[in-house]
């Protein structure tokens, strides 16, 4: 069985999705046959990539709101997050583009780490405050991983997945995706946003039943 996951780096309802649907998996009787692939999503494909704008001030423009009330809406979001377990900085988010962060991802999925790489990936985002963009900051996080320094230089330095990553995004929006996290169950049943762990292990144990 297949689950199919479109999500964002910088998206932490998709942070807070992965950690339901994996504490459901792990109450679901079928979990050994099942396939996870990680598709790229990026919410903002125009994101700087050393952007000079906070997250709270990029909220704040987006949904006419003050820079407080963007700040409000950061403290509530971290408070859910803080209920699965995970801890967010949102003050100290770094909002730039994670085009480069998706490609470490299939990059990491050639070793089976993509599970891992995007673990890694919303921490630095969400709780360290690492810009995701930065090719240094990259390198770290996959020889974390335990992939090769040069061979993750070649990659970043290339062309390479980027097409996998426009391609991912289209897909999604043949699927009639109107944002992300979104699950896809062998490509049959859609789950979208934070779910709790308990309504994944029943969309899990339905689809596998059937």
């Amino acid at each position: 069985m297949k689950v199919e996951i479109w999500s964002d780096i910088g998206c932490p309802f998709c942070y807070i999705g992965k950690r339901n649907f994996e504490a459901g998996v792990e109450e679901f009787a079928g979990k050994d046959d099942l396939e996870v692939v990680y598709r790229s999503f990026q919410l903002d494909p125009t994101a700087e990539k050393e952007p000079d704008e906070t997250m709270a001030e990029l909220l704040a423009k987006k949904y006419n709101k003050s820079v407080k009330e963007a700040e409000i809406m950061n403290s509530q979001v971290a408070d859910t997050a803080k209920a699965a377990g995970l801890e967010f900085n949102m003050e100290k988010v770094v909002p730039s583009n994670s085009r480069d962060a998706h490609r470490l991802v299939k990059f990491a999925r050639e070793e089976g780490l993509d599970a891992e790489a995007m673990d890694r990936l919303y921490k630095a985002y969400f709780t360290d405050g690492v810009n995701v963009a930065d090719t240094e900051e990259l390198v770290e996080i996959g020889t974390g991983l335990g992939l090769e320094e040069e061979k993750i230089r070649e990659m970043l330095d290339s062309d390479l997945y980027k097409e996998q990553v426009i391609e991912d995004q289209n897909v999604a929006n043949k699927l009639g995706a109107q944002g992300v996290p979104l699950f896809v169950i062998n490509r049959k049943y859609g789950i979208s946003g934070a779910q709790p762990p308990q309504a994944f292990k029943e969309a899990l144990t339905k689809a596998y039943e059937e």
